[in-house]
């Protein structure tokens, strides 16, 4: 009887278990099934981007390691730069510039609000620039902060800001990713300095930071109250993986969406990916040149002739096609032309041709000894250095085509690499003989890059220091500056560029790309006019 009793308790335990099973698996197999199909909704109105490093504090006023083209996601500028250096009303409508170029008048866009509801006006413009001017050493690399005088509210929606001098590309200036873009009130910290930090993200730009895990990934939701369109997609998610082929492989996984930006993949791996029928792939128009510069303070490199026959001897073409894979163009320009006040000027080329450079060494004096390799003078050896950034593969793999080229006339190149903080200190210091070096591009430029070349410890005032025209070329470019009158602004940039390279102490080598690689489901994707600006403005997910 009691056995009899223990199989009934037996079976009835089986059952309840047996039923209990099929529930549960019931509740499991659902459960899973709406996990799948939101992880599949969330991908299908996600892209996700790889970049090689974390995109930082996301503080407008800042600089690294805060990303600029996430800053650029979640805030905006008064002025967005175009295609072809067209300056365009963005959270200001329109302005007005008095007669004598120092008075900035603006007048914002109505009915924008920052993505936590607050009004942008004319107030929370004045608190943004006054807090950058707060920090004013800082940001004195951009010009026009430096030179403002005062600002000053005149309505709701008016603001106004006041220049000690006329300062033509203020209006470009306004156009960069930072620190010249606005936090709501919010966001900042109470005591207002907004250079120790933001106590929240908040912009009144198309994405929302919405979640952020250090050096793994950010993800950026659609602010659905943004004043303009409204990006196609839902989410960007931005992994941080900082190996090239590591992020390579996971774009080949499929756990990446997109690979954009300079440098951020090898250019035979590009190549290699873009050859498939795979993938899609993209290359930009020029964002800026890479150049040689030479400090004519160097004995060597003071005879305008020796410089010339370092052009003359230089195998541009090969050395572009082999080192870059044919991605980037031949430079023969110091600017690219597709920048503003670039297209006219006309400057003497170099091809290459090691006879005429043999030529002009002769007659600067460096003669080749019988059974010697290297030129000398009054028995010394032609001996240049060349400094290159040490995590610059690129930059190394061109010092040493350079340095067979110029072997061939008779020209012995050491070469040095160098860590990035060490190359830019011994660049301002003058301690180099030749260097690298790639101007910032759009929206910078050209004024940028002529600023550079003109102030005191960056290195290009040493490089030009015994051309026979330098006084006049320090004038020009204070006068640029200046200007108000656009075809004058144009002759003397066509001068100052024409000048610059004619007297060959900046030698262009190539023209830089921005390239992107990209799922074939990826749609819509353009390349930024702006350098610095996010690439997702109209990018989409084809379902």
């Amino acid at each position: 009887m009691l056995n009899e009793i223990h199989k009934k308790r037996y079976l009835l335990v089986s059952v309840m278990i047996l039923i209990l099973s099929i529930i549960l698996l019931g509740c499991t197999s659902e459960s899973v099934g709406e996990e799948n199909e939101a992880a599949s909704s969330e991908s299908s109105n996600m892209v996700t981007m790889a970049w090689p490093r974390d995109v930082g504090e996301m503080n407008p006023h800042s600089y690294n390691p805060s990303q600029m083209f996430a800053q650029s996601m979640v805030y905006e500028p008064l002025v967005s730069y175009q295609d072809g250096g067209e300056l365009k009303p963005h959270l200001a409508k329109s302005w007005e510039i008095s007669e004598d170029g120092t008075e900035y008048t603006f007048n914002l866009r109505q009915g924008v609000t920052f993505s936590d509801g607050s009004s942008f006006n004319a107030e929370i413009v004045k608190k943004n620039f006054d807090a950058m001017l707060k920090n004013k050493e800082a940001h004195g690399w951009l010009n026009f902060i430096s030179l403002i005088d005062n600002t000053k509210v005149m309505d709701e929606h008016t603001f106004k800001f006041t220049l000690k001098e006329p300062y033509y590309p203020t209006i470009q200036e306004l156009a960069v990713v930072r620190p010249v873009r606005f936090l709501g009130e919010a966001g900042f910290p109470e005591d207002g300095d907004t250079s120790k930090g933001v106590a929240k993200p908040i912009g009144t730009g198309p994405w929302v930071l919405d979640e952020h895990k250090v050096d793994e990934f950010a993800t950026f939701k659609r602010n659905e109250n943004y004043w303009g369109e409204l990006p196609n997609v839902e989410k960007i998610k931005v992994k941080v993986i900082p190996d090239a082929e590591t992020r390579v492989l996971a774009f080949e996984k499929g756990e990446v969406d997109l690979i954009y930006g300079e440098g951020v993949i090898n250019t035979d791996t590009f190549n290699q990916l873009k050859s498939t029928d795979s993938y899609k792939a993209g290359i930009s128009e020029p964002v800026a040149t890479r150049q040689l510069v030479m400090n004519t303070n160097k004995e060597e490199l003071s005879d305008l002739r020796v410089r010339q026959a370092l052009h003359y001897g230089f195998n541009k073409q090969a050395m572009v096609e082999g080192v870059t894979s044919g991605l980037e163009d031949k430079a023969d320009y110091i600017l690219p032309k597709n920048m503003p006040y670039t297209s006219n000027v006309d400057a003497n080329t170099f091809n290459y041709d090691v006879d005429k450079a043999k030529q002009l060494l002769d007659e600067a004096g460096w003669k080749l000894p019988e059974g010697k390799d290297i030129r000398e003078k009054n028995g010394e050896p032609l001996e240049i250095e060349i400094m290159y950034n040490s995590a610059e593969s690129i930059q190394k793999t061109m010092a040493q085509a350079l340095q067979s080229d110029w072997a061939k006339i008779g020209v012995k190149l050491n070469i040095d690499g160098v860590e990035l903080t060490t190359h830019v200190e011994r660049f301002k210091d003058n301690e180099f003989d030749v260097n690298f070096f790639s101007n910032y591009g759009p929206p910078y430029d050209p004024h940028t890059f002529v600023n550079i070349v003109a102030r005191e410890g960056f290195g290009f005032r040493e490089a030009i220091s015994t051309y026979p025209n330098k006084e006049e070329l320090l004038n020009q470019i204070s006068e640029v500056q200046q200007t108000v009158n656009e075809k004058k602004r144009q002759e003397l940039y066509s001068s100052i560029l024409a000048s610059l390279q004619e007297q060959g102490a900046i030698v262009p080598i190539s023209y830089v790309k921005q390239t992107a690689i990209y799922q074939k489901d990826v749609s819509n994707f353009t390349f930024p006019a702006n350098r610095d600006e996010h690439p997702f403005a109209g990018i989409d997910i084809e379902e």
